[in-house]
């Protein structure tokens, strides 16, 4: 059996004697061999397309980066409400709070500005004197 058929005949004419002296026409299918053209042809669009893939990954990066800085935000935001729903409280720092003192419980309460007890402790040694003038004022008596 050879391994060629018909190399003395052009290219063009080499698959019509080759059906000729043929048995029978199939369709099978096999591993077909690059000619050394053919194989720097394959090599040459795999380098043009891995430049275009690399340019297309560079502009997704730089898209992504945008996402990313735009979504930042709003996952902090949402990983804070989250907090709070889950807590049912936040914890705000640095507001004025009315300090009163309870002798008579010895306690100290804190009130916001909405008249709610928001933190209270026990009352320390310097804050157990009395002052004479100690009296809640309830908007009647000035």
């Amino acid at each position: 059996m050879d391994k060629f058929l018909g190399q003395e005949l052009p290219e063009e004419d080499r698959w019509q004697f080759i059906q000729d002296n043929a048995d029978a026409i199939e369709e099978i299918g096999y591993t077909h061999r690059f000619t050394p053209e053919e194989l720097a042809q394959k090599k040459e669009s795999l380098a043009e397309t891995s430049i275009e893939i690399n340019d297309i990954e560079e502009e997704k990066k730089e898209v992504m980066q945008g996402y990313k800085k735009q979504l930042e935000p709003l996952v902090s935001t949402k990983k804070q409400l989250l907090e709070h729903i889950k807590k049912g409280s936040e914890f705000r720092e640095n507001e004025q709070c009315a300090k009163i003192l309870y002798h008579d419980e010895r306690m100290v309460g804190y009130y916001n500005k909405l008249g709610e007890l928001v933190y209270s402790r026990p009352i320390m040694p310097q804050e157990m004197q009395k002052t004479i003038f100690k009296n809640l004022k309830t908007g009647t008596n000035g």
